[in-house]
């Protein structure tokens, strides 16, 4: 939108989204996930390339660290605990790929599929998070893309390139509650006409998505009230609470407890993430609109 403002008669964010609206609810339409692959590695190939393309911005006339307070507040340690919980929702997309995996047993393990993706990932997130801040320090934006100069070219391909890289990866977001609205549950109850419906399907879950991106302001505040509500306890709290109950019965909970310890002390965690990072997200949610 910032960068098509920048060469065409400004409109309205909501008029932009409604552009993209059909184009989004065709690409859902892709059953197969072997077809959503090559998208997959074309959008990881486009960010990987626009990170570095940031990078040589934060880069350039990059202020020293003692510039910056090294230390926030308690109070936005919640919001920030919320937001990071919502930024590693990718692991719900990941783990219900393994069952389609040609060789599932490469998933797990000390170097398998799930811990290289989530390293990289939590490397590129504190590489950006870090420079962007001592680049940018208090005037930071939600996005870094945001404090990208607006009338360069190379910062608009930046922004275009971000824009066709989430476009395209939106089908594989959607391919889970897919997975698990319709086969689990809507396939066995319908007989006729499946194909239709689970297109129906497929659209209903676009527009829903569509619908909250379009109507819900200060999407920044309900990030961090979605990842403390939400996330806190589905990926911290309650993995930690299976795990338990299944080496429950052979008490294999290894040398000094020391799993059944590490469980606690995640339940503990999930549980003040979710009470505190919830509170503080609705306060702020309620004062911003005062």
């Amino acid at each position: 939108m910032q960068v098509a403002d920048q060469y065409w008669e400004p409109l309205d964010v909501k008029t932009h989204m409604l552009i993209l609206l059909l184009p989004l609810i065709l690409i859902n339409y892709i059953r197969n996930l072997k077809l959503l692959a090559p998208f997959s590695t074309l959008a990881n190939a486009i960010t990987f390339v626009g990170l570095a393309m940031i990078l040589v911005y934060m880069f350039n006339d990059l202020p020293s660290v003692n510039e910056r307070e090294m230390f926030g507040t308690l109070r936005n340690f919640s919001l920030y605990f919320g937001t990071t919980l919502f930024a590693l929702e990718a692991v719900g997309v990941i783990i219900a790929l393994e069952n389609n995996m040609k060789t599932p047993q490469y998933f797990g393990g000390y170097c398998g599929v799930l811990n290289i993706g989530m390293t990289v990932i939590v490397a590129l997130y504190i590489l950006i998070g870090f420079f962007g801040y001592i680049k940018y320090g208090s005037k930071a934006g939600g996005s870094v893309t945001f404090n990208l100069p607006s009338e360069e070219v190379m910062a608009q391909s930046i922004k275009i390139m971000f824009a066709i890289a989430i476009f395209i990866t939106h089908a594989l977001q959607g391919y889970v509650p897919v997975e698990i609205i319709w086969n689990t549950y809507l396939d066995q109850k319908i007989q006729k006409r499946k194909i239709f419906w689970e297109y129906v399907c497929r659209t209903i879950i676009t527009l829903a998505t569509f619908t909250l991106a379009i109507t819900v302001p200060r999407l920044g505040l309900f990030i961090s009230l979605f990842g403390a509500l939400c996330l806190s306890a589905l990926g911290i709290a309650f993995p930690a609470i299976i795990e338990i109950c299944v080496l429950w019965p052979e008490r294999d909970f290894g040398p000094c407890m020391i799993m059944f310890i590490k469980n606690i002390c995640l339940i503990v965690f999930g549980l003040l993430g979710l009470v505190i990072g919830t509170y503080v997200s609705i306060v702020d949610i309620i004062n911003s609109f005062k």
